[in-house]
């Protein structure tokens, strides 16, 4: 019988040092990346009451289409999924024509670009006149990334 929990104990240990060795091999980032919630926003920051149409999707999410109001927002949140390959994209178009098509999160493998400025969990795209904006979270300015076209 002790030779037998024996055994159970030598398997149990072997798991829980594979799980800590599998932690410690893969990056920060992306070893803790599904356990996070991220938040995306969508903002209208258009001038003279503009109306922005969005429509916002992944490979397995369709998040609908949405016609904002000046200074409105439209945002969800997500958790990566196992295979770190979480990718959402966003067609935005303009009363006056001009539409825009582009990545709001990815996850990253070679750098940190939009994890740092969207301060780990928070991205904040804004359209405005002149484009499209994202928010430098740890500067707390926008950035133009997207021109319209």
């Amino acid at each position: 019988m002790s030779q037998a929990m024996g055994v159970r104990s030598t398997k149990k240990h072997f798991l829980v040092f594979l799980l800590v060795l599998s932690l410690v091999i893969l990056e920060p980032i992306e070893a803790f990346s599904e356990l996070k919630k991220w938040q995306i926003h969508v903002v209208n920051g258009l001038s003279n009451g503009q109306t922005l149409f969005v429509h916002c999707k992944s490979k397995d999410n369709d998040l609908g289409e949405h016609n904002l109001n000046s200074g409105t927002e439209f945002n969800w949140t997500f958790r990566v999924n196992l295979w770190n390959t979480t990718l959402f994209w966003c067609y935005l178009h303009k009363p006056d024509g001009k539409s825009a098509s582009f990545d709001v999160f990815w996850v990253e493998k070679k750098s940190i670009w939009l994890f740092y400025r969207c301060y780990h969990s928070n991205c904040i795209w804004t359209a405005k006149d002149d484009g499209i904006y994202l928010r430098d979270n740890p500067v707390q300015r926008d950035i133009l990334v997207h021109e319209w076209k």
